[in-house]
């Protein structure tokens, strides 16, 4: 029984709800604080399962439970694994920090304060008495020596070289014990100044500031009673300093500063271009004309009313029929005049002498009697244009039992000749094909024998032949360049022979997205070209491709799509159902226009000019007229 805080609740959350999300398929809040409650008080496994068995199916509940149960074992293990790892790096700095203990209390330090002797102020004090005790007894026998000998007289009492105290004492060799101690003495002083210099650093006078001397007035004067001139630091910015310490480098270097920018400028200075200073005018008071707004009013309700005019004459236009003749004067096609007439026409030119205006004394037109014969002349003949360079011929098809039979008959070839060759001895025999279920009736007893090796080895040709048969298969399995280049040749068509060309008229498509995604996607799908033209109450769609491609277009546009869904506004304003129609097919020697695109065009004359461009205006006069037609019916 494990209570778990706040803090690994917290911990757990995202593998909780990840947990219940995987198995459940869903969020399920309930679930998912019962599971917290149930760690938080501390439950087992089994109470925690028999909880959420209330909640969702057991089996579910099983799982949710297994997996946490996983999941909190490796954290306990994790945790107590770092835990172990943090005491083990505690244990370490203890050790650590003995070890150094015991090597300073047994001198092995590796610093230079262990390396010198540890004398402390008592042992000083002490060796300090030792030695002025050994001083006071130098200086009695040294004056019992003077008493005795006038040389040492004026030898100095304190610091006796031990040269020289030798030298005296061999004078007198009958005071052996007086040399001894003397020797004897020289020998500790000279080694107690030697321990002692090593020891104590010798001592320097302090450096102490100069005394301060303020006379009467308050000002710093010296010894002498002249005034000192203290310099004040007064605190600067650092590019201050930098600049400070710049101009005292160059001082005392020398060198010369470079001539300016400015007066390199001046040296291109042109006096015809007039520079003008940035300077902002300040903005004065701008005050409307009087009569300004009403001239704008009266000019809004003059367009109102041209307007209304306008749409008035239109709608009398419509009732009476004007506007509908008018719009259909102006696309008719031209009438040939007289002046395109010819003189002549060229079968009359073979056997005319100059032309019909040319006559003879009788008054008849002039003929050359010499073209003219008892022979019949007849046209070459020419192939037509619509007639494929190869013959076609009607293909032959079989019915499913004479497929069947011409199937079992090459079959029964096919395994005549591998008999045939099987017998001469060109191929050997195959093996028999063994299967589990033939497999005691073909081997017999060599299956009893050993019946785990036949088993083996029946399995094997079995998959022998499964290999060889895949094998096969993704031999002749399509490539995916082969794949589409094969969807591509059952949908595009052969038009050498001529192309089909189907023209539709809309009323409406600017404003149905779905519907103009519908005629081009599926253009382009078949394969087909042509052109989608947008205009007000006349939306022209020209597709071109073979018989095929055209009637499953001819489907989409006019059983597929729904037009009459749609409803629009007329020039009237009144709302009337949306339609497509059929305007004209046929067949063309080549195609006029590349892949479908859409072309929106605001004047009737742009788009004809479009239609002109590609030598087929006449699509767009049969459409545009039949939509005045049944523009003006409807009115």
């Amino acid at each position: 029984m494990t209570y778990y805080s706040r803090k690994d609740l917290e911990t757990f959350r995202d593998y909780i709800d990840t947990l219940v999300y995987k198995v459940l398929g869903a969020e399920n809040d309930k679930v998912i604080s019962t599971i917290e409650n149930c760690l938080k008080s501390g439950h087992e496994n089994r109470e925690i399962r028999d909880k959420l068995g209330r909640l969702v199916d057991p089996k579910k509940a099983l799982k949710i439970t297994d997996k946490l149960g996983k999941y909190l074992e490796d954290y306990e293990y994790s945790q107590s694994k770092a835990k172990k790892r943090s005491n083990d790096e505690v244990d370490g700095r203890s050790d650590t920090s003995k070890k150094v203990k015991v090597d300073e209390a047994n001198g092995n330090g590796n610093n230079e304060e262990a390396s010198k002797p540890n004398l402390s102020s008592q042992q000083i004090k002490l060796m300090m008495v030792n030695a002025q005790r050994e001083i006071e007894e130098r200086k009695r026998a040294l004056s019992n020596l003077k008493s005795k000998d006038p040389i040492l007289a004026s030898a100095p009492q304190i610091g006796l070289p031990l040269a020289l105290a030798s030298q005296v004492l061999a004078k007198n060799p009958e005071d052996e014990k007086a040399r001894k101690i003397a020797e004897l003495q020289a020998q500790i002083r000279a080694k107690i100044q030697g321990s002692i210099g090593s020891i104590l650093p010798p001592v320097q006078a302090p450096d102490r500031p100069a005394p301060l001397i303020l006379d009467d007035e308050g000002r710093t004067v010296d010894n002498s009673g002249r005034a000192i001139n203290i310099p004040i630091l007064t605190p600067t910015l650092k590019a201050n300093i930098r600049a400070k310490k710049k101009e005292t480098f160059v001082k005392t270097q020398g060198i010369e500063k470079k001539p300016e920018v400015e007066e390199e400028g001046v040296m291109f200075f042109d006096d015809r271009i007039t520079v003008k200073p940035a300077v902002r005018n300040k903005r004065a008071l701008r005050f409307h004309e009087p009569g300004k707004f009403q001239q704008m009013a009266e000019r809004l309700r003059m367009k109102a009313q041209l307007e209304k005019l306008q749409n008035e004459i239109s709608q009398i236009a419509r009732k009476t029929g004007i506007s509908s003749a008018t719009k259909l004067a102006l696309i008719a096609p031209k009438q040939d005049t007289s002046e395109d007439v010819p003189s002549m026409e060229w079968w009359d030119s073979v056997i005319l002498t100059n032309d019909l205006s040319t006559c003879d004394d009788k008054g008849k037109i002039c003929i050359r009697t010499s073209a003219i014969t008892n022979l019949i002349e007849h046209p070459t003949q020419m192939k037509p244009p619509n007639e494929p360079l190869k013959s076609i011929y009607m293909p032959v098809f079989l019915t499913k039992k004479e497929q069947k039979k011409l199937r079992r008959q090459n079959r029964r070839e096919t395994w005549k000749e591998e008999q045939e060759k099987i017998r001469i001895g060109l191929i050997p025999p195959p093996e028999p094909k063994l299967r589990i279920s033939n497999l005691m009736r073909v081997l017999g007893s060599e299956a009893v024998q050993d019946p785990t090796r036949i088993e083996a080895h029946v399995r094997e040709q079995m998959a022998k032949r499964q290999k060889a048969h895949d094998d096969a298969n993704n031999a002749r399995k399509l490539t995916d360049d082969q794949k589409r280049d094969k969807k591509i040749r059952k949908v595009k068509e052969d038009v050498s022979c001529g192309v089909h060309i189907s023209v539709y008229r809309i009323k409406e498509l600017h404003d149905f997205p779905s519907k103009k995604f519908k005629v081009e996607t599926n253009a382009k799908q078949l394969q087909m070209t042509g052109t989608v033209v947008l205009f007000r109450d006349c939306c022209v769609v020209v597709v071109e491709g073979g018989p095929k491609q055209q009637k499953k277009y001819r489907r989409l546009m006019m059983n597929r799509i729904k037009w009459d869904e749609d409803t629009i506004k007329n020039p009237e304003g009144q709302e009337v159902q949306n339609s497509c129609n059929l305007v004209w097919e046929g067949t063309s020697q080549r195609r006029h226009f590349g892949e479908i695109k859409f072309k929106v065009f605001p004047m009737e004359k742009m788009a004809r000019e479009f239609f002109q461009k590609h030598q087929v205006e006449h699509y767009w006069d049969l459409a545009y007229s039949g939509a005045v037609l049944e523009a003006s019916e409807d009115s």
